[in-house]
């Protein structure tokens, strides 16, 4: 690991002081399984090993966790609390010790016991408390603000099980519960005596006061309780230490006692049951009303767990309401945690009596929000009929900031009845709904996109009119990743490489890895580098043949996709070019074709048939091809099931090419994009999301690029999306989308993909025919750079050297600077 080669734990103290810190670790670790797991040495299981080892290393954390609380509370340092449903947070052994720079000494130290510390990494479950890219962004962002030492706080929800673990039967994805939290979670602290009434339903009563004005008294039919657990999280070199709060669910009451005794056994536990479902899983489905309805519970419920804590810590230390925006900065990451704003209202109007227009403002100067996406389904609304049954007062304030705003919007130039009904809170049309995402637009005084494109089109698009209400709050905040996970953690290999060349400084500020322009066509170089990337390919075929009993060549080009299954993303696309690509080698067989290993992974949405589908085709493909001896070891296919943290970690480092296909335009940001270039991967990409500043950062020469542009994407759009002319023109497309629509992948079922080719042929939205042809040139011109091992080095270490930009402490900077206004501190 990291500290191995910069030595960072004992900075000149010398053998005999090491020697000590691995007596005391091994001394921890020995006390830790005796007294806390309550096993001994001869009889524990690499489990209890693992538990013994984590609560040692939690113990390190804990005295500048508490140092960094007192400091905050000292310097009265204004506090950023970023709201979010999800935190992927992964595995954290061996993260914490990176970021603490005690790995080499807990090596040693387990090794004097017998135990192997790469045999514990496999036992920790992944933490289950997010999908893929908002909640690894949430995780990343959390690193790099404790390492940056801005006193924050995470807010979430403990998932029982998490959004679901994929298990892939005969090609089809099915959805079993995550189990992450059955031996515990060594992590966190259970805080059982902070608790926070949650309401639901009732009514809302008008009580005048001697004022004349109305005072408006919630009365709740529900109550349940949210009671924090928090997992200390660790800034680089253990500098500083926030909290991450995540909040469970449970009934006031565990059960009622008289309907048990009268022998109504389960009916004692529904209270208990409908209480505790808010936090059983991420995303249920809402595709019923009871599943919309728990979807707003459970974003109601953390919003005002957090916000009721949080208004809490600010009175206790500073006893004035109305200093709140001096002194907090809340962050909605995307639009699950909007209803903030009436509930913020809500605290300060009815519970601390602030007149309105002062709420107002103190809530806007403290909210901000992060918009992820440009999708309809992803920018939630909420039937207005179940806010006002399930969050009656919410509503009405909802009613009143809209009568306000609109009022505002009027005086808008041009602001006809179509404009007001667009920046309306309420949407009218087809039933009447609440656009969450324009209450924290109006409700923030900063709405930042994800990357430079989607910031131009969140404010020409989906809030263009809103932008004309409130000119020069939209901003950009291009994403990033931490290099502690990604690089340091995941690829130890290469980042000993990029320490030797351009200096352990590094480690510190990434803006070091520029000066491995001049080196990156360094042939011994090369052969370093590719010794270590050939090592992490031999790891990952490893994990293929042990999961999938595929054996892949590792000498191979390894061309990776791995994100959330959607149509946007286009796993389609990538799917039918390995059509066409093996239809060519079989047409072919004596041509001089590139290896290649096709590796997919990422989990479809439980109700989100097309992406279902998608995964069978994968699977379907992969299984004619893999089987068939004309092809060989010339082409595989893989799909990976049960996507998370850990497997991206294996598979990262050794891909050679990463898959960022996106319909242009439609990509928010990205980070996995980030993650394979820091790692050596070129791109093949289009011009969305964040891969336009990627391409900006490592030149032309060094990136894949494919496919309509933005402009381009709406101009066809407009022409329409019948690609019946499209296929005809082009005879290798045509001759894959037939090969699956008469069964060749589904012998036993050819009508199986009906409704992907028929979508394909008429009704192209993500225009994947459009694309094709760009797409199958642009892969054979990644053949032709592949065969110059030369050239092929050379532009995969310019990625790494020219992608620092992408750093999370660069993009945590820009909040702290331009949104939250708080200093940083660069550890180092």
């Amino acid at each position: 690991m990291v500290d191995a080669v910069v030595k960072s734990e004992v900075p000149a103290a010398g053998a005999a002081a090491e020697q000590a810190a691995i007596a005391a670790a091994r001394e921890a670790i020995t006390a830790k399984l005796t007294y806390a797991v309550g096993k001994n040495a001869v009889t524990a299981s690499d489990r209890d090993w693992f538990l013994a080892t984590a609560l040692a290393v939690r113990d390190r954390m804990v005295d500048p966790w508490i140092a960094s609380s007192k400091a905050t509370y000292a310097t009265g340092a204004k506090r950023v609390y970023y709201l979010s449903l999800e935190f992927l947070i992964g595995r954290l052994l061996f993260d914490t010790m990176n970021n603490l720079g005690i790995t080499e000494t807990f090596r040693a130290a387990l090794g004097d016991l017998g135990v192997d510390i790469e045999k514990l990494k496999s036992v920790e479950p992944d933490a289950a408390l997010g999908n893929v890219g908002l909640g690894r962004l949430a995780a990343c962002f959390a690193d790099s603000m404790a390492s940056l030492s801005i006193p924050a706080y995470g807010y979430g929800i403990r998932y029982d099980h998490g959004l679901f673990r994929q298990v892939v039967k005969g090609g089809w994805q099915q959805e079993y519960p995550e189990t992450w939290l059955s031996f515990g979670n060594p992590w966190q602290f259970e805080r059982p005596e902070v608790v926070y009434d949650i309401q639901f339903g009732g009514s809302v009563e008008a009580i005048m006061q001697p004022s004349g004005l109305p005072r408006y008294v919630w009365h709740p039919s529900e109550t349940i309780e949210a009671v924090a657990y928090d997992t200390p999280i660790t800034g680089w070199r253990g500098r500083h230490v926030n909290t991450l709060r995540l909040w469970s669910a449970r009934a006031v009451d565990p059960l009622r006692l008289d309907a048990f005794n009268s022998g109504d056994h389960i009916g004692a536990l529904v209270e208990q049951v409908r209480a505790e479902a808010i936090s059983k899983i991420l995303y249920p489905s809402d595709e019923t009303p009871a599943g919309q309805e728990l979807r707003l519970r459970q974003e109601y419920f953390f919003v005002s767990a957090s916000l009721q804590d949080l208004v809490y810590r600010h009175m206790r230390t500073y006893g004035d309401i109305r200093s709140l925006a001096d002194k907090v900065a809340i962050q909605l990451n995307d639009t699950h945690p909007a209803i903030s704003v009436a509930e913020l209202m809500r605290i300060l109007v009815d519970l601390r009596d602030i007149p309105w227009e002062e709420a107002w403002d103190i809530t806007t100067r403290t909210l901000g929000y992060t918009n992820h996406t440009l999708l309809p389904e992803a920018l939630e609304t909420w039937p207005v009929p179940l806010l006002e049954r399930l969050l009656p007062r919410q509503m009405q304030i909802i009613y009143l900031i809209n009568a306000i705003h609109l009022e505002k919007a009027k005086h808008v130039d041009g602001a006809d009845d179509g404009f007001l009904s667009s920046v309306s809170l309420i949407d009218e049309a087809g039933g009447r709904r609440v656009r969450m995402g324009h209450l924290a637009f109006i409700g923030s005084h900063s709405i930042n996109g994800v990357s430079a494109l989607h910031s131009d089109l969140v404010k020409e698009t989906i809030f263009r009119d809103l932008d004309r209400v409130y000119p020069g709050r939209i901003n950009n905040k291009t994403n990033g990743i931490t290099f502690r996970r990604w690089l340091q953690g995941a690829n130890p290999g290469l980042t000993r490489l990029l320490v030797e060349t351009c200096g352990p400084d590094i480690l510190d500020d990434a803006t070091g890895l520029a000066r491995l322009v001049p080196h990156a066509g360094d042939a011994a170089l090369h052969d370093s580098v590719g010794t270590v990337r050939r090592a992490n390919k031999v790891a990952l075929a490893r994990v293929i043949r042990d999961r999938l009993d595929i054996r892949v060549n590792p000498n191979a080009l390894f061309d990776v996709q791995i994100k959330r299954i959607h149509e946007y993303k286009r796993q389609l696309l990538n799917i039918v070019e390995t059509i066409a690509l093996y239809q060519a080698m079989r047409a072919q067989p004596h041509k001089e074709w590139v290896p290649r290993v096709k590796i997919f992974a990422g989990k479809a949405a439980a109700s989100y048939h097309m992406a279902k589908l998608i995964i069978k085709l994968a699977n379907d493909v992969a299984a004619m091809v893999n089987s068939d001896p004309t092809v060989r070891d010339l082409l595989k296919v893989v799909f990976l099931p049960n996507y998370n943290v850990s497997l991206a970690e294996i598979i990262i480092p050794a891909a050679d090419l990463s898959e960022q296909i996106s319909t242009a335009g439609m990509e928010a940001s990205g980070t996995g994009n980030m993650k394979l270039a820091l790692n050596g991967a070129l791109t093949i990409g289009t011009l969305d999301g964040a891969n336009v500043e990627i391409k900006e950062h490592v030149g032309d020469d060094n990136i894949f690029i494919f496919g309509l542009t933005t402009p381009e994407v709406a101009e066809r759009r407009r022409q329409g999306i019948d690609a019946s002319a499209t296929i005809a023109a082009s005879p290798r497309l045509a001759q894959a989308i037939e090969a699956i629509e008469s069964g060749v992948f589904s012998p036993g079922d050819p009508g199986r993909y009906a409704a992907l080719t028929t979508a394909l042929r008429h009704h192209d939205y993500f225009l994947v025919t459009a694309d094709f042809e760009s797409y199958y040139a642009a892969q054979r011109d990644v053949d032709a750079l592949w065969l110059d091992r030369a050239a092929w080095w050379k532009a995969s270490l310019t990625n790494t050297a020219r992608v620092s930009w992408f750093s999370s402490d660069r993009t945590i900077a820009e909040y702290a600077k331009d949104i939250w206004n708080v200093p940083v501190k660069l550890a180092g």
